[in-house]
């Protein structure tokens, strides 16, 4: 008998920085976090059991695509993780759709083993409570633990997997968080975030400062949200991001995303609030700025963003507001799927 289960999950964009890990085998990070989970990015997956013979190996494809090598290979561990909890052999056919580029420092990983955990979770019929989805996604990818859910979300550091888990954050209507998403380059990156992450937490003379004070940025940016205070948030973020940065050109050999293009993006947010606008840059492990602002804001700096900064030309940008939770349907797939043509390539 056949059985499947789709779902759609979004990128999210840490606020406060998940890098690092404690324990690799158990995905534990080094510090807690705060991310923004986005409307504008995120993976379609659909697990169908039934098709492939028992015992045999699961098949994937990511945009229409085979998965092979590495890729495949981590989501099998994925699912054979599921099938032990499951009591079950039985191999999967795993269909992803993703609308985030992969391997760009876009929080594919992140949106796309939340639709994993969801997916494969009811097609192998496990009944997971969300904080249980959470520890699982987090499995897969430390920081799809965040993209179960959407809006604002909390992910706990724990001290052991029971108790490293993500939960969303209520926030005042005032806050009102968007994100202007500058793609600056949406091709793979040179160095792949689990080995830069690696090798910071293992060479890198500032990662313990960076424990420490990402700790205390949580701790304050939980305040700022409570307190509807955007202008601290970013203020938060933007300091949170160029520190994570700052440790990893301590690691030898240096870990540098950054290109100048980045940094002319740096220099025009710098002068958008110079001029009196709202806006805070924060990066992950790739070239791409991520602007915090007002959704009351959005249009206004996407267009400044779109411009480019003196001689660089014009630049894609991509608007974003709060996303919604992870949502998993059953049966056939078709009517959740994403169009390929939706592919940002």
């Amino acid at each position: 008998m056949t059985s499947s289960a789709t779902a759609v999950a979004h990128a999210n964009i840490a606020l406060a920085k998940y890098w690092g890990k404690r324990d690799e085998a158990l995905a534990l990070p080094a510090t807690s976090s705060l991310s923004l989970t986005l409307d504008a990015f995120r993976t379609t997956t659909t697990v169908t059991l039934g098709d492939l013979a028992p015992g045999g190996p699961d098949v994937a494809t990511l945009d229409g695509a085979p998965m092979a090598g590495d890729a495949l290979a981590r989501v099998q561990r994925f699912l054979d993780l599921v099938r032990g909890l499951a009591g079950s052999d039985l191999p999967a056919s795993v269909v992803s759709v993703a609308t985030v580029p992969t391997g760009a420092g876009l929080a594919s990983s992140a949106s796309g083993f939340a639709a994993l955990a969801g997916a494969a979770a009811t097609a192998y019929g496990l009944d997971l409570a969300p904080r249980a989805l959470s520890r699982l996604a987090r499995r897969g990818s430390g920081s799809a633990a965040r993209s179960v859910f959407g809006g604002l979300v909390l992910w706990h550091a724990g001290t052991d997997d029971a108790t490293s888990y993500a939960e969303p954050v209520p926030f005042p209507a005032v806050l009102d968080p968007a994100m202007a998403v500058v793609v600056l380059d949406d091709g793979a990156k040179p160095v792949s975030s689990r080995v830069a992450m690696r090798r910071t937490v293992q060479t890198s003379p500032f990662f313990p400062g960076w424990v420490e004070a990402t700790e205390q940025d949580v701790a304050e940016m939980l305040a700022a949200v409570a307190a509807g205070d955007l202008p601290v948030l970013g203020e938060l973020a933007e300091s949170n991001a160029l520190r994570m940065h700052a440790t990893m050109l301590g690691a030898r050999p240096p870990v540098r995303y950054w290109t100048g293009r980045t940094m002319a993006v740096l220099d025009q947010v710098q002068g958008l609030r110079a001029d009196g606008v709202g806006c805070w840059a924060t990066m992950d492990a790739g070239p791409n700025v991520k602007v915090l602002c007002a959704g009351s804001d959005l249009t206004t700096v996407a267009a400044a963003l779109a411009t480019g900064a003196d001689g660089t030309g014009p630049q894609r940008v991509v608007t974003a507001r709060p996303g919604p939770d992870l949502r998993v349907s059953t049966g056939a797939a078709a009517d959740a799927a994403v169009d390929p043509a939706e592919v940002l390539a």
